[in-house]
């Protein structure tokens, strides 16, 4: 189609549609189409342009907020608040028709009068730019047109082609362009007011070049104020803008642009009376620079580092959730777009006191870049509600990955599905898990196990969910300083004895203890699968994370109430409509019986491992964990409000152990998990629960599981090993064989001595065996003297 038989067309169109309507201007151009040899082009153009104009929800910015409303973050394809006509300045609207189109509210939505001198301008080769042809609707309809070919495509290549192709403005596909974007408008006019259509205008057109679109963002970004409360000298700014964001937008390199702009605008409103001679002049006088109160609105979680000390990883594990979770939409793209052009409003779990606290002690302790290479990481989870009220690391939160000290993007408390990080083996925190199955089983805290047997059989083990281990032996110690010998449960659980765990997982199967951690949410951190069954893991040997583990003591902490960690609130769309989220789940997963007598337990921490820490002087439990050489330290303690879990790592990515550092101004020895972590938690939950809300104890335990029923033993003394043992056995106890021979009127080689005569149902009873000889007689004791 040649230039100026497409100009006759778009002139036939208007012509026809200013004075008969859309439908006869519909009706006459295919037949003015076919004078110029029927091409496909002109097919396309008059038989099939709609008349109906699909309007798209506009994008707007999404907001991040803490649970107390404080904003964090704000996420946005295009900086965007959609407000009603009544809440935008008339300063604004007027300015705004008085630059764009000053007959709006006389024309149909295509104005004769422009566009016939654009078509004039346009055939003589001149810019379209200078033409100023379209009226405020059809520039309204050309921006709701570029929305829905950006909204369509997925890639930064297809969205610039889409945009181009959408504001094409030269030959026939420009005047095709034209001829749509008119049709639309008159059609558009036949259905809307003229204030439906400025407010729809106003809120899609773009007013500056750092993506600030719509009235309101724009008074907010320039100005710090409600676009209602803009005055005429600020409308102008604004109003001026439009035609070209990125020359006139005073925010730039181009400030006296910007100014010779405003002053035009200024001037069509004084020529059209929407303002005196003196507020002209006084305009005039006004510099822009004086009026500008810029408000950088900026974007991603780097901005809630600022706001909030160390949230900015929460809020990238708020973003992760968004765009992982079919909550939120069908596919990941759906739920990208809805966070960055949803307009919606996420409120999370975060505390901004206690997130704030949290923060001070991992980085007192472990500062922000510290040479050592050390890094301390902390998750708190509610009991009761699996809400996460806090997040911190000693590192600073960047969106990508730096070469600054101290600088990672890379979440050392969350991992799978949302990030792929190795996270920390748990350790002894992991004992839990045996201590869980042991009280499940029926077994107490009174019965006695041995805390000083280091070879182990394989086949001693039960894994039923995956067979035994065959034939072979192991070997595991206590960590130096642990007490071994036969003990209780209890007292295996306060001082931590990997032997004493080892023993009792002997008695059970290995798979149930596995389960139990994964139905607490402690899975592997790299794919969120059950720890692997095999004995050693009964200390912990595989990864997890430390919210991982938080929200499982915060089981205990509950009364046996188990809820997924969430981070998020309520999500509300622009309409006020709350969303679907991800939800906590919470389920009895605990008989209160058995988790309140898991509370007893580790409540015997703080003279056990944490003694040299001391209790935080309300009730609290706990358990220590280090890694096999002491690459990762922990401490996990609650309260029935609070469940947090503190890690040291030696190493921001490797396998390194932090003993013998300078960390901080502190010179270390060997660290454990009293050391940095339980330290840095007692300091963290003082402050944390220093709230004015009362912090209750636990439940009472269970008499039977904390006791245990005592039963009588079998006397076997004088019967051989082979006969003790079998008879032990049947009673419901299990048997260990003192090292030493003693000396006994016993046989040789019979049982000599015994432990116990009575016992917990599973306790361990130890046999001394004789030797032959008679014991040594005891001495006279006299009645002695002063």
């Amino acid at each position: 189609m040649r230039p100026l038989t497409s100009v006759g067309l778009v002139a036939t169109f208007v012509l026809l549609a200013s004075l008969g309507g859309v439908v006869a201007a519909g009706l006459a151009l295919p037949a003015v189409g076919a004078l110029n040899v029927g091409t496909e082009l002109a097919a396309a153009t008059f038989e099939e342009l709609p008349t109906e104009l699909q309007e798209d929800a506009l994008p707007e910015k999404s907001e991040i907020l803490a649970a107390d409303g404080t904003l964090l973050a704000t996420f946005y394809a295009q900086n965007r608040v959609v407000v009603p006509l009544s809440e935008i300045s008339i300063h604004l609207q007027n300015a705004v028709i008085a630059t764009e189109d000053r007959r709006f509210y006389q024309h149909n939505g295509v104005d004769p009068q422009g566009m016939t001198r654009a078509l004039a301008v346009s055939a003589l080769g001149l810019s379209q730019q200078q033409q100023g042809a379209s009226t405020i609707t059809q520039q309204y309809v050309k921006n709701v047109l570029i929305e829905q070919a950006l909204a369509e495509a997925t890639t930064e290549a297809e969205r610039q082609a889409a945009y181009e192709t959408a504001v094409a403005s030269e030959g026939a596909e420009g005047y095709a362009r034209k001829l749509r974007e008119a049709r639309l408008a008159i059609a558009l006019e036949q259905r809307d007011d003229k204030d439906q259509i400025l407010e729809k205008y106003l809120n899609i057109a773009q007013f500056g070049a750092r993506s600030v679109y719509g009235a309101e963002s724009a008074a907010q970004y320039y100005f710090s104020k409600p676009a209602k409360d803009l005055d005429y000298i600020e409308a102008a700014t604004i109003a001026g803008i439009t035609q070209n964001p990125v020359r006139w937008d005073p925010t730039r390199g181009e400030p006296e642009a910007a100014e010779n702009r405003r002053d035009t605008v200024l001037m069509v409103m004084y020529q059209q009376d929407y303002i005196t001679a003196e507020e002209y002049e006084r305009g005039l006088a006004t510099p822009l620079v004086d009026t500008l109160r810029v408000s950088q609105v900026k974007q991603g979680c780097q901005v809630a580092e600022e706001i909030v000390a160390g949230s900015g990883y929460f809020c990238d594990w708020v973003t992760k959730i968004i765009v992982k979770d079919p909550a939120f939409g069908a596919t990941a793209e759906e739920r990208r777009a809805k966070l960055n052009r949803g307009g919606l409003t996420i409120t999370t779990t975060l505390d901004p006191r206690v997130q704030t606290h949290a923060f001070e002690e991992v980085t007192r302790t472990v500062p922000i870049g510290d040479p050592s290479g050390v890094v301390q990481a902390m998750a708190v989870v509610e009991p009761g509600t699996g809400q996460v009220k806090a997040l911190a690391q000693s590192t600073r939160y960047v969106p990508n990955k730096t070469d600054v000290p101290g600088e990672t993007a890379i979440n050392l408390n969350v991992a799978y599905p949302y990030y792929l990080n190795q996270g920390f083996q748990p350790g002894s925190t992991f004992k839990v898990f045996t201590l869980l199955t042991w009280l499940e089983s029926g077994r107490s805290l009174s019965d006695v196990v041995n805390g000083s047997k280091g070879t182990f059989n394989y086949s001693d083990f039960s894994a039923r969910c995956q067979g035994g281990f065959g034939r072979g032996t192991f070997n595991m110690k206590n960590v130096a300083g642990s007490p071994g010998g036969m003990m209780t449960v209890s007292e295996a659980t306060r001082s931590s004895v990997n032997l004493g765990f080892m023993s009792m997982a002997e008695r059970l199967d290995l798979c149930d203890i596995m389960q139990n951690a994964a139905d607490l949410g402690v899975t592997q951190a790299k794919n969120g699968e059950n720890f692997r069954v095999f004995p050693a893991n009964v200390i912990g040997t595989d990864n997890t994370t430390t919210l991982a583990i938080a929200g499982a003591f915060a089981a205990f902490g509950s009364g046996g109430t188990y809820c997924k960690p969430v981070a998020i609130l309520r999500v509300v769309d622009p309409d006020g409509v709350e969303l679907p989220i991800p939800t906590a789940d919470c389920t009895q997963t605990i008989s209160p019986a058995v988790a309140n007598t898991m509370n007893h337990a580790l409540s015997g921490v703080w003279g056990g491992t944490m003694r040299g820490v001391g209790g935080p002087g309300f009730p609290a439990a706990g358990k220590t964990g280090t890694s096999n050489n002491n690459e990762y330290t922990w401490f996990v303690g609650y309260t029935p409000r609070l469940s947090t879990a503190v890690v040291v790592s030696g190493s921001l990515t490797g396998f390194v152990s932090p003993n013998r550092k300078t960390i901080g101004d502190r010179r270390y020895g060997i660290v454990y998990g009293s050391t940095i972590a339980g330290a840095t938690w007692k300091r963290f939950m003082v402050p944390a629960l220093d709230d004015g809300v009362d912090n209750p104890g636990f439940g009472a335990g269970s008499n039977d599981l904390i006791h245990g029923k005592q039963l009588p033993v079998p006397n076997v003394l004088g019967r051989s090993v082979a006969s003790a043992t079998e008879a032990l056995r049947a009673a419901g106890f299990t048997v260990a064989v003192a090292p030493e021979q003693i000396a006994s009127n016993h046989p040789v080689n019979t049982v000599g001595a015994q432990s116990a005569t009575s016992a917990t149902a599973g306790s361990t009873i130890t046999l001394s065996i004789s030797n032959g000889q008679p014991p040594a007689p005891a001495a006279d004791q006299g009645q002695g003297g002063g």
